[in-house]
């Protein structure tokens, strides 16, 4: 059964981040992909110069509207904004019985600006982080979850993410691309036992809506597997591939997307 994956997110013009970038991820990893929008931002491959709230009414009639029809398998959360929205999602998802979350803690785009309000970190701290399956932050983000200083090596990494588990969510994804090195390295906490996914570390300018794109690769992937982990094991190959052929793509002049479609398209 080809899978139901629904990506609650903010909308970014340019296509390479949020909610246009989660339906592509989902597609091209066999998934059929919904969409409700929570945000709305104007936004090129250089920065944010702007962000619309949806009314949360509208946030809440969509999701119910949905559900109320389609299947849906897995849920992705990207850009959510204010702690208004955060609260008013995390009472749909706990309405409509959602069972597997992946939550991409979005907090800061590319260009530097912010995109969650301190009130809705402690709103997504509180409300969201317990009934994910599946966490995604970077290490900024780890910082603001945790309010702990930097963490700048692998040692860091693991004690962090030790303690994001011990927020709620089933499984970490800490993810080490603000790190230097050679190697990519992202730390996997279960609360039991902890794993490190390793990639080569592509040097390219196009990494505009990276962490949408795992996040959203994850949710396509976890009904297709039945091991979590190596739905987070593929979903990382998929995203390291797509950073790779990214320029095959000729989109803006700034951080400019991963290719999504990499395996499809030919020229």
């Amino acid at each position: 059964m080809i899978p139901n994956v629904l990506s609650i997110a903010g909308v970014d013009p340019s296509g390479g981040a949020g909610l246009l970038a989660d339906l592509k991820t989902f597609s091209s990893l066999g998934a059929y992909g919904t969409g409700v929008v929570a945000a709305l931002t104007a936004q090129n491959t250089q920065g944010v110069t702007g962000v619309q709230a949806v009314p949360v009414e509208f946030i809440a009639q969509q999701l119910d509207t949905l559900f109320a029809d389609v299947r849906i398998d897995t849920v992705k959360l990207g850009m959510l904004g204010t702690a208004e929205v955060v609260t008013t999602v995390a009472a749909a998802l706990r309405r409509h019985a959602v069972r597997r979350l992946v939550v991409d803690p979005v907090m800061v785009s590319k260009s530097g600006h912010h995109l969650l309000s301190p009130d809705a970190v402690a709103a997504l701290r509180r409300e969201i982080l317990p009934l994910a399956e599946i966490i995604t932050p970077n290490l900024p983000e780890a910082e603001v979850l945790l309010n702990c200083p930097p963490i700048r090596t692998l040692a860091d990494m693991r004690l962090a993410a030790r303690a994001l588990h011990a927020l709620g969510p089933r499984i970490v994804v800490l993810k080490g691309g603000h790190l230097d090195g050679a190697e990519s390295i992202d730390v996997i906490d279960d609360g039991t036992k902890q794993i490190e996914l390793s990639s080569p570390r592509i040097v390219t300018k196009n990494t505009h809506g990276t962490g949408c794109t795992l996040s959203a690769a994850i949710a396509a992937l976890l009904p297709q597997h039945a091991d979590p982990i190596d739905a987070i094991r593929a979903a990382k190959a998929y995203l390291t591939s797509a950073i790779a052929s990214s320029g095959e793509l000729s989109v803006g002049s700034g951080h400019g997307p991963v290719h999504h479609f990499h395996n499809f398209w030919k020229h």
